[in-house]
């Protein structure tokens, strides 16, 4: 690194330190936030990040102005039902960052709330980067033009995305997902198995149960699944269920729903999900995030999802993609069978349930989950760090940059 680069890097570091605004309204972008920030302070350990953070970045150092799950809306109803709440928390935030610039902000999934913050802040003359790309490749692709507008650049998990934008001549960088950098490639169930204390007879098979982590999720799902699950039993007695509860509320609610099955073998864990799911045998799941982690775990799985209708109605409509589970989507073909809406039945998903669990399909299963592991793991909390660095402080990077090719 030149000298005038090592004492850009030493007053960001120290009196002029490094501030960067951020936005999270997902637990999922929770998880790349805490690693953001904690790849930034690496280079930055005095830098500071504000705006609106999860628990799991509030443990490395983020101030956060409001509880991230105020931002955790989904659909067209509810988000209409919340829009007044959520136009103050933007109002605040646009103050409150065009009274205070940060050297970037980054706003971090939830594009419809960030990206009309990063358009407006970008205005202002302040460099904004979008970490999750929203899903303009499949529906909604007008979006793109905001997008170009909005941010200096995008930061994407898949390797289709960036592809996307760079047609389009838009600034992206595909730093792949902190998921496969994390989860080993061979996961180990037995451990999973012994640390949640689950005990198995050599002929029982275990399926975990994942219905989603919001209360809409839960109250549609797992009733289906429940039934689904039921519907199993009947053919193999020797099957398990366990179901892990995202929250204190979800909890409940599971228990409550629990109450009519009572002849399932079902055990409910809070907030374990990735070792729910690492113990398993298989699952059956809502669409999201958690497929990708499910892929990644290398466990074959059901995916289905139901939403409101009329939420649906709209959806259907606009979206240009075959699949929406995120194994499928990597792939480009159907790894994970899907139900969606009226075809999220008990009588369809269990036979497909059932098929899981047989072992001529795993192994090629098995071979396509690794490449696509392999396909994400790139050090992802690292190169998001960087990126985020350039374009704060893009002297540094240049300095830098020529520094190494010297």
């Amino acid at each position: 690194m030149s000298a005038r680069a090592e004492l850009k890097q030493s007053s960001a570091s120290s009196e002029n330190v490094l501030r960067v605004g951020i936005v999270v309204g997902e637990a999922s972008g929770d998880i790349l936030g805490a690693g953001l920030i904690q790849a930034i302070k690496q280079q930055y350990p005095n830098a500071q990040f504000e705006g609106i953070a999860g628990p799991l970045m509030l443990e490395q150092g983020a101030h956060s102005f409001f509880p991230q799950d105020r931002l955790a809306v989904m659909g067209f109803v509810e988000p209409l039902k919340r829009l007044p709440e959520l136009l103050r928390i933007r109002k605040f935030l646009k103050q409150h960052f065009i009274a205070n610039p940060p050297d970037v902000f980054v706003g971090i999934d939830s594009p419809d709330f960030n990206l009309d913050l990063e358009l407006a802040l970008k205005q202002a003359g302040i460099k904004t980067v979008h970490y999750v790309s929203p899903s303009v490749w499949a529906w909604r692709q007008g979006r793109v033009k905001k997008i170009a507008r909005a941010v200096d650049s995008v930061l994407t998990l898949f390797p289709f995305e960036q592809a996307f934008y760079l047609e389009r001549d838009i600034s992206s960088v595909c730093v792949g997902h902190t998921l496969a950098d994390n989860i080993p490639m061979q996961p180990d169930t037995a451990k999973a198995r012994q640390d949640l204390a689950i005990e198995l007879a050599p002929a029982e098979k275990l399926f975990a149960v994942l219905p989603g982590s919001r209360g809409g999720e839960v109250e549609r799902m797992l009733p289906v699944f429940l039934a689904a699950a039921r519907l199993c039993l009947k053919q193999q007695p020797h099957l398990r269920f366990v179901i892990p509860a995202a929250n204190d509320k979800r909890l409940k609610q599971i228990e409550e729903i629990l109450a009519d099955f009572p002849d399932l073998p079902v055990k409910v864990f809070l907030k374990r999900s990735h070792e729910v799911m690492q113990a398993s045998d298989a699952v059956v799941m809502a669409s999201g995030t958690t497929t990708l982690e499910a892929m990644l775990l290398k466990k074959p799985m059901v995916i289905a999802y139901k939403v409101a209708a009329f939420s649906y109605f709209i959806f259907s409509r606009m979206v240009k993609v075959p699949f929406i589970g995120l194994p499928n989507l990597l792939a480009g073909k159907q790894l994970a069978k899907e139900f969606i809406q009226n075809e999220a039945t008990p009588e369809n998903i269990a036979p497909q349930m059932l098929n899981l669990l047989r072992s001529e399909a795993r192994a090629e299963l098995t071979a396509e989950y690794e490449r696509l592991h392999l396909l994400l793991r790139r050090g992802a909390n690292k190169r998001a760090a960087d990126a985020v660095i350039q374009i704060a402080l893009p002297e540094v990077a240049l300095d830098a940059g020529h520094q190494n090719k010297s």
